[in-house]
Parts: C-alpha cells; sequence; structure tokens
C-alpha cells in the first residue's frame, strides 16, 4: 500500500502453519528457485541427446551442495567466532535463518566438480548449463528475502522507497524514512542476466561454441550486481560498520575476476564447430 510516496510494506512471512511449525516465502522460495533450475537441467540434458540419468544426479549434487554450502557460508563468513564455539547450532539453528549467496556459490562449483566427474562430462559443459537456472533462482530468492523484509537499503527519499514494519531493525534505525528495496534492485539484475545467459544458449549457441562464456557472463552479472548494490544496503553485521567495502563485496572480488577471465577465455580461443563438439554430445 502506498503512503507518503512510499511503499508500506506489512507482508507477513509465513507462507502457513502447522500447529506450532510454520513454512516461510523464503523457504517457498528456495524450493522454486531449485526446481527451476533442475527443470531447465533436464532439457538441456534432452535437448543435447543424453542420458536422463544425468538429469537426475545434478538434482543430488546442485541441490544439497547449493544448500549445505549456503548455510555454512553464512556461518562462516558472519559469525565464525560463534558457530565454531558452538558447531551444533549451524544444524540446529537453520530454522533460525542464515543463508550468504557466496557459501553457495562454492557449494555449488564443488558440487558441480563431482557431478561432472560421474557423469565424465566437462567441467565447463556443467558450468555455464547450470548458470541459467542460477540467475533466474537467485531472483527467486531476492524475493524471499522481500518477503521476510530483510537485507533492504539505506534510507531513501525516492518514491519507490519501502517502510519494512516488520523489520525491528528498520523500525529502530530508520523509521520513519522509507529506504531502498535493494531485494527488488538485485532481482531485476538478475533477471537481466539471466535473459543474457538464456539467449546465449538458445540464440547464440554459444554454450557449445565459446564453453566457459556463460559461467563467465552469469558470475560476473551476479557479483558485478551485488558488489554494487552493497554501498545502498544496511550492514548485515555489526563487524562491518566502518568498512570501505562490507564483507559481501569482498567475497564477490573473487568472483568478479574469475567471471572476467572466463570470459577472456572463451571469446579469445578458437570456436569449436558442430563437428569437432559431436563428441560431447553423449555421456557415457
Amino acid at each position: 500500500m502506498l503512503h507518503t510516496l512510499s511503499v508500506v510494506w506489512d507482508f507477513d512471512p509465513v507462507w502457513f502453519r502447522i500447529g506450532t511449525f510454520d513454512i516461510r516465502y523464503y523457504g517457498l522460495m528456495w524450493a522454486i528457485a531449485i526446481l527451476i533450475a533442475a527443470k531447465f537441467f533436464d532439457n538441456f540434458v534432452r535437448r543435447e541427446g543424453m542420458p536422463l540419468a544425468v538429469s537426475e544426479s545434478i538434482f543430488l549434487y546442485g541441490t544439497l551442495a547449493t544448500i549445505l554450502g549456503a548455510r555454512l557460508g553464512h556461518c562462516l563468513f558472519y559469525d565464525p567466532a560463534g558457530y565454531l564455539s558452538q558447531p551444533w547450532t549451524i544444524i540446529t539453528g537453520f530454522r533460525d535463518g542464515g543463508m550468504a549467496s557466496h557459501g553457495a556459490a562454492i557449494g555449488l562449483l564443488i558440487g558441480l566438480w563431482l557431478f561432472s566427474r560421474k557423469n565424465r562430462l566437462p567441467y565447463l559443459w556443467s558450468l555455464d548449463r547450470i548458470m541459467i537456472g542460477v540467475t533466474v533462482g537467485g531472483a527467486i530468492v531476492r524475493l524471499g528475502n522481500l518477503f521476510n523484509s530483510e537485507i533492504f537499503g539505506k534510507a531513501t527519499s525516492l518514491p519507490w522507497g519501502f517502510e519494512f514494519v516488520r523489520s525491528a531493525k528498520w523500525v529502530h534505525e530508520y523509521a520513519p524514512a522509507a529506504v531502498h528495496p535493494t531485494q527488488i534492485y538485485e532481482a531485476l539484475c538478475y533477471l537481466a542476466t539471466f535473459v543474457v545467459v538464456l539467449w546465449m544458449y538458445y540464440g547464440r549457441d554459444l554454450a557449445r561454441r565459446r564453453p566457459g562464456s556463460l559461467f563467465g557472463v552469469g558470475l560476473t552479472g551476479i557479483f558485478l550486481t551485488r558488489f554494487f548494490i552493497e554501498f545502498i544496503k544496511t550492514e548485515q553485521e555489526s563487524f562491518e560498520v566502518g568498512w570501505t567495502l562490507n564483507m559481501g563485496q569482498w567475497l564477490s572480488i573473487p568472483f568478479i575476476l574469475l567471471g572476467c577471465f572466463m570470459i577472456y577465455r572463451a571469446f579469445t580461443r578458437p570456436a569449436i564447430e558442430p563437428a569437432a563438439d559431436r563428441k560431447h554430445a553423449t555421456a557415457k
């Protein structure tokens, strides 16, 4: 609802309850993101004439690696002392929140390496194709952050500023000022990156002709977005106050550099022609 040139965001983050157990929209968004990514990967496998077992195994390796990486990333990047002193809370405190996109990225890289070895596929083949699901999935998860009224930006007078009335952080630090809905900013940028990598795969056949190009563009689009939007975000942890670059930005830099390198590598090497790439069309 609109109020004095801002949006009063009073969204209940709970989808439904069963007794004292509740299911949140944030968890639902994660599930939708994973299912969409799996559906895309299934389409790639069928389109490229591979056994369906390849598609079935990516769900196991990709999903578990992403979720575990996201959880461990939050615990080790943002509160290592607290979680290492009570390591069981990494698991028992899972429902209290705490997922890091950088940890999810690292976990997925490891999971895809194992997946590629199992299916005897080139690592870049897996990285290029999963990036389509990752970009659209990232946008969906950011909507989950919006539903949770979390990870928003600093105060703004822009007419699309949000008042996150269910957030204790907003109430104590910003009310009655509106703040940047950075969740929406990131979601839109990730969707734009998704459109680009989707066009690269279906429109230009670059996953086959320029291995590593989709992976590079996806990494750069996601983490460059994250790097710049962090400048208008509130700090996630108190130890970040006063930093020139916050934790999210420092963690984004290696991924941006890797993405740029992969783009350079893909487009400075000779393109792979159909006859030369035929041997990759079937997995053993």
